[in-house]
């Protein structure tokens, strides 16, 4: 089962047309393109990016150079983008990752397996196949650690497990894809692709597969291209001086401190206590 390429034996025992497969591929990838072209425009994310950039050239303290930006560019893809550093929770983390990157492999050995069709007797390699099926198992195992442990925490927060809202569309709907993905090709492989459970089992894939891509608009799916660009940005202005317009937190017990701000000594003493950790005195157990 998991080295067989599912879309060929649907192509060889259904009157599906390869090309049919492949122009659906190519309008999902046009959907999401004009999806998150649509939510620029509708939640202005591009001009609000603009502007707060111009607004922070502005405060720079210095000017970033072109190497010291690459450099901060593969350090955002290295940490915040290829493991998600910005989850401290480890639970929330390891969730991410495995839902990340089993829907990467998941597309991209779908593409591959469909756009290899129609492959040569004895062509078929097993290698895109068990990818496919390890990366929707994958999508599966992070997606329901995701929904059933860790979602917002919202037993706390008085809301039920089943409690779905649009703002749940884009995990809900790649669960689903997942799950059924290899469903059908379970009920395909004990079975045959004509059979009734694999012909619905399929439908219902395709359907939740057609949501998924569909609705970047209403879902978060965008939010997966902006967090790399906000992390970016961020970085750089740590860089140029302009912190984002937040202060810098100084050494309240130094001479320039206490210049700046000669009130401290007069409410917190003339060498100020360690004001603990603050919001990481504990370690992370919800987002």
């Amino acid at each position: 089962m998991i080295t067989s390429n599912p879309f060929a034996d649907l192509a060889a025992n259904l009157p599906l047309d390869p090309g049919v497969m492949q122009a659906y591929v190519v309008l999902m990838v046009l959907l999401v393109i004009g999806g998150t072209l649509l939510d620029v425009i509708h939640k202005k994310s591009g001009k609000y990016f603009v502007e707060k950039g111009q607004s922070l050239k502005k405060l720079a303290r210095r000017q970033v150079g072109g190497g010291e930006k690459a450099s901060i560019a593969v350090s955002t893809l290295a940490n915040e983008v290829l493991a998600s550093s910005e989850f401290e929770n480890p639970d929330r983390r390891v969730a991410h990752l495995f839902t990340m990157y089993g829907f990467i492999v998941f597309v991209v050995s779908t593409a591959v397996m469909i756009f290899g069709l129609p492959a040569a007797e004895g062509e078929s390699s097993f290698f895109m196949p068990l990818l496919w099926h390890l990366s929707a198992a994958s999508i599966v195992f992070g997606g329901s650690w995701f929904w059933f442990k860790i979602r917002a925490d919202v037993r706390s927060e008085g809301h039920e497990w089943y409690d779905v809202h649009q703002s749940d569309l884009f995990v809900v709907s790649l669960m689903l894809m997942a799950a059924l993905a290899l469903i059908w090709s379970f009920f395909q492989a004990v079975s045959s692709a004509s059979s009734v459970l694999s012909i619905l089992t399929f439908v219902l894939f395709i359907a939740a597969a057609t949501t998924l891509f569909s609705t970047v608009l209403w879902s978060k799916f965008a939010h997966m291209f902006f967090k790399p660009a906000a992390a970016y940005a961020k970085k750089i202005s740590v860089a140029d001086g302009s912190r984002d317009k937040l202060p810098e937190i100084p050494d309240l017990s130094s001479t320039e401190c206490k210049e700046a701000y000669p009130d401290i000594p007069e409410y917190m003493g003339d060498n100020p206590p360690n004001m603990g950790l603050g919001i990481k005195r504990e370690a992370p157990s919800h987002y």
